[in-house]
This record gives structure tokens, C-alpha cells and sequence, in this order.
């Protein structure tokens, strides 16, 4: 069985997709449904709480960087065996950058090759009947996809609801529902995005709280019959996965150390590999019987000062390191270097198996995606291999140091290569976060 599917869509970030995202997605499990989430674009923090919200896994669908047989391949597997998948865009539903049709990056590319209809989440606090003239924009805009109806977040008043409903009235759109004010039902966030699904106290309560607004003021069966036919366009191609570093993985797993995105460590475990995880902040050490040690990024700022007193785990990984390759994606990168200067502006030495210092004290963000070529042999792939990817991250490097750059580095917009990240002997690492091989 193939689930049908619908993505919940909104003109603007910080609309409400993510709290009314997880609302139905509990909501609809508490029913004795199946549902699978799925996120549209590069995000670590919002697949695990839909695997929160339901019970079951979720990952990334992201237009831009993964190729249309990768896309399949996720979708597929999550709407095989399953009742509905409930997909959750990212920012504006049209923002996007610079690509070939169908792969900007937009949440609507994903509704366009799926065939998911659009639940558009409008935050109409500020507004009336003006609210429908966005949703007609919208409905008008991109004619690939289909608005399916709208749900109405911040809703002031039953008057101020039913005066939105008449814009909607006048447009053709069915409202599904109105969730009012409040302000209970916004989850925490940091500097990344919300606090992580494992750190977020009293997840379920939070959960079950979201799930019992939206059952109260959406119409989930509506919702539930609006969902389309999952589409699972034929490609020719292999579905191109990230090459798997070893053949057992010593990867990092704790509070500094999160951000995997599922459909890589998918396609590692696809090829054969084994991942065995151990966690710095307990100062483990990585497994000596692995044969390739990875460092995901995360929150390493955090716990810089734990991290510099871990003497098993730092000793540990430099011997690892004289022997078998070392990875680290932007938080690991950063503790691959010689420091890290915390918010504070408290230096703390790191492992020191690349030259690279990094502060947290001097913030800029950096986002966006990224297009790499790797410049030697790496875990990511052979020397020339090209690399689809994002950088996402408010550290900067102080200093860059000695070690020759890792790859070269494009942006959408036609940026000149540039060197990104460094490499010294079985170790290698940078801010970029691989998603797929290019294309």
C-alpha cells in the first residue's frame, strides 16, 4: 500500500507550520492511524519530532539537492505500509534559490513531483478578509500544485474568525480550521532552530497538548480526505547515496553531536555499513574495533567546556585518527580543531588533528546551500567527486591555520569556488553538510 500524502505549506515563515504540523500528526496517530512525517528542505530538528509525533521515522525531501530518484526513493519509503504522510515545507512555499525547474529548493517542487496538495497555514493575526487575498496569490502563483484549503493560526476572536472565513468564502478555499492565540503551544528554540526532540522537556505533554488544540479546532477528518495519491515519478538513475566512510562507523551521538540527516545514515547502513555510536559528553571514547570514525555537527558550542575536559574521548580519537579516517561536518569540524571560544569568549582547546580555530564569541550566520568538489581522497569521496550540501551555522574561524582546503565551494547565485574546511592526514572535515552526490 502507498500512503496518499499533503504538505503542510505556509506564505512565510514563522506561521505556525511546525506546532500544527505536529498537532495533526499526533492527533491523526492517536486515531489508530499510520502517518509518516517528511520535511521539505535541509533541517535536522523538525524530522525527529515528526518521528516523535508518530512514532515512526521520518527524513528530508530537499528539491535542490537531491536528485528526482533519491526524492522517490525517500517518499516511497515512507509512504509504503503507511496511512498518510504528513510532509512539513520549509520558509515561504515558493521561496527558493537558483536551480533548474523542479529543483529550487521550494516546498512546492516537492508538491509539484509528488502530487501532494497544499494545507496552507496562514497566520492572520493583523488581518481579516485580507488574509484570502495572500491564499488567492498563493492558489494563483505556481499552477504545478494545488492550495487543497487553509488553516487559520492566531486566530483573535470568533468574530475575527468568521471575517477571515469570508475572505476565504469569496475565493473558494475551505478553511479546515482556526487555532486561536497561545502561547503554550510554541516549543523552545536556540540558536539553530527549535531545542532538539531529545533535549525538550516534557515532549509528550507538549506533544499531546498541540495534538488536543489541533483536534479541537481542526477538521481532521477534512484534512484527512484532502490528501492525494502519493506520485512516485519513474527515474532512470541509481539512487545517488553518499558513499559510506567504513564499513563499522564510530559516530557520535549525545546532546553535541546530532545532526544525521536519515536518508544518509540510510544509505550507509543500504551499503553494508554497521553505525556504532558513542557519545564524547560521557567521554567515550570512538570504538576501537570501527574503521572510520564521523563527528556530526550539533551543539559542541554548548559544551565546550565538558568537551575539553573529555580526556578519554580527545585522547581516544587522536589515536583513532593515526590509523583510520576522521570526519567532522561543522560542529565536528569545529572539535577536530586546535580551540573553540564558547559565547563567553572562553577559549577551550579541542582535539588539535586540524589547524582550524573557531569562535562562537564572534557570531555570523552563514546559510545556504552549497556545491562542493572534493580537492583529495576524503570520506565523503574520491578526489574531483562533486557534492551537493548546505552550510548552516552562526561560528566563524578565526584562524584557518596550515592544512590545505578539503574542496572548493560554490553557492545557487554564482559565487567564484572558494576553499572550504581542511585535511591533514587520515582526518578531514568543514561546515559543509553533505546531503547527496551531484548530479
Amino acid at each position: 500500500m502507498t500512503a496518499p500524502g499533503l504538505i503542510i505549506a505556509a506564505p512565510r515563515s514563522g506561521s505556525g507550520k511546525t506546532t500544527i504540523t505536529l498537532g495533526l500528526q499526533r492527533a491523526l496517530t492517536r486515531r489508530g492511524l499510520v502517518v509518516r512525517g517528511l520535511k521539505c528542505g535541509p533541517d535536522y530538528i523538525d524530522p525527529a519530532f515528526h518521528a516523535a509525533a508518530t512514532g515512526a521515522p521520518s527524513a528530508n525531501l530537499d528539491s535542490f539537492a537531491m536528485p528526482d530518484a533519491l526524492l522517490r526513493a525517500i517518499a516511497g519509503d515512507a509512504a509504503e505500509g503507511a496511512d498518510l504522510v504528513i510532509a512539513e515545507g520549509s520558509m515561504g512555499l515558493f521561496d527558493a534559490v537558483p536551480g533548474p525547474e523542479g529543483h529550487t529548493g521550494a516546498s512546492a517542487d516537492i508538491a509539484a513531483l509528488l502530487g501532494w496538495p497544499v494545507v496552507l497555514v496562514i497566520d492572520v493575526s493583523g488581518q481579516a478578509q485580507s488574509a484570502a487575498a495572500i491564499a488567492l496569490g498563493c492558489r494563483l502563483y505556481d499552477p504545478r500544485i494545488t492550495i487543497a484549503g487553509v488553516i487559520l493560526n492566531k486566530v483573535a476572536s470568533e468574530r475575527h474568525r468568521r471575517l477571515v472565513a469570508q475572505g476565504m468564502e469569496n475565493i473558494g478555499l475551505p478553511v479546515l480550521g482556526a487555532l486561536p492565540r497561545e502561547a503554550s503551544l510554541i516549543l523552545p528554540e536556540r540558536h539553530l532552530g527549535l531545542v532538539q526532540a531529545g533535549e525538550t522537556a516534557d515532549l509528550e505533554a507538549r506533544l499531546e497538548a498541540l495534538a488536543d488544540a489541533v483536534a479541537g479546532a481542526v477538521d481532521l477528518d477534512a484534512v484527512r480526505a484532502v490528501a492525494q495519491a502519493t506520485r512516485l515519478p519513474a527515474s532512470p538513475m541509481a539512487i545517488p547515496r553518499l558513499p559510506a566512510p567504513g564499513r563499522r562507523i564510530a559516530i557520535a551521538r549525545d546532546a553535541a553531536f546530532s545532526f544525521v540527516y536519515p536518508h544518509v545514515e540510510a544509505g550507509w547502513q543500504a551499503a553494508g555499513a554497521v553505525l556504532v555510536p558513542f557519545s564524547p559528553l560521557a567521554d567515550e571514547p570512538p570504538p576501537e574495533d570501527c574503521d572510520a570514525c564521523w563527528l556530526p555537527g550539533g551543539y559542541p558550542e554548548l559544551h565546550a567546556g565538558v568537551i575539553a575536559g573529555a580526556s578519554r574521548f580527545l585522547g581516544g580519537l587522536r589515536a583513532f585518527a593515526e590509523t583510520r579516517p576522521v570526519h567532522g561536518e561543522c560542529g565536528g569540524y569545529m572539535v577536530l580543531g586546535r580551540t573553540l571560544i564558547d559565547a563567553d569568549g572562553v577559549c577551550h582547546a579541542m582535539a588539535g588533528l586540524l589547524s582550524v580555530e573557531t569562535s562562537f564569541a564572534k557570531r555570523k550566520m552563514n546559510l545556504g546551500y552549497r556545491r562542493a568538489v572534493l580537492e583529495a581522497d576524503a570520506p565523503l569521496g574520491a578526489a574531483g567527486a562533486g557534492l551537493t550540501g548546505h552550510e548552516f551555522h552562526y561560528a566563524t574561524i578565526v584562524t584557518q591555520g596550515e592544512d590545505p582546503p578539503l574542496a572548493l565551494v560554490t553557492d545557487p547565485h554564482g559565487s567564484a569556488p572558494a576553499p572550504a574546511g581542511s585535511r591533514r592526514g587520515h582526518v578531514t572535515g568543514s561546515f559543509f553538510h553533505a546531503i547527496a552526490v551531484a548530479g
